[in-house]
């Protein structure tokens, strides 16, 4: 059942050529149904606990999946299908059939329905204050001029209505000459 089941899932991501397909859906839900079964025949292992586990290694497995080019990420909906095909599986391994089915109906409904709504959010024309814009400042002064220099800054991003994400200082070593106090880098992002 898990295989049927996982296969209907992978078809709908063949269908569409995403990254992983018939196979690879199929492969996740019978290897998590094989896995609670076999706790489940072992007669000493405890299900649930082996879900949780096939939950954890699904992870690594979907993080492989994902790819990032510049700002934009690819294939969250991928691992998020291996993931929902390992739940098919666990469902299935542990004997709720009918659950089983009804999830992996869930799963493809899910895909399909949600499609063109996502397509349609994704054509919507973004204005500046839809996107987020990230800026790294860095200020190198002498360090008895560090906390006045870090307000200014402080001061001038709050007055912008802008934020601050994180901020380093550090020495910077051998900068300094003619036996002047070393100056200070404070990094600002």
């Amino acid at each position: 059942m898990a295989l049927l089941l996982g296969s209907v899932i992978g078809i709908e991501r063949q269908w569409y050529q995403k990254m992983a397909g018939l196979r690879t859906n199929a492969l996740v839900a019978l290897g998590s149904a094989g896995y609670v079964a076999f706790s489940v025949m072992a007669g000493g292992g405890d299900p649930t606990r082996v879900a949780g586990q096939v939950v954890s290694g699904i992870g690594f497995l979907g993080a492989g999946v994902i790819l990032r080019e510049g700002i934009n990420v690819h294939g969250l909906n991928t691992a998020a299908t291996l993931w929902c095909s390992a739940m098919v599986g666990t469902l299935a391994g542990g004997g709720y059939l009918p659950q089983s089915a009804l999830a992996a109906t869930l799963v493809v409904a899910t895909n399909i329905l949600l499609r063109p709504l996502v397509r349609r959010l994704d054509r919507r024309v973004l204005t500046a204050t839809d996107a987020e814009t990230y800026y790294t400042v860095q200020v190198t002064c002498r360090a008895p001029e560090e906390a006045h220099i870090r307000a200014l800054l402080l001061h001038a991003l709050s007055g912008g209505g802008l934020g601050l994400r994180q901020i380093n200082s550090e020495d910077i070593p051998d900068f300094a000459a003619g036996g002047m106090p070393h100056p200070r880098g404070a990094q600002l992002q």
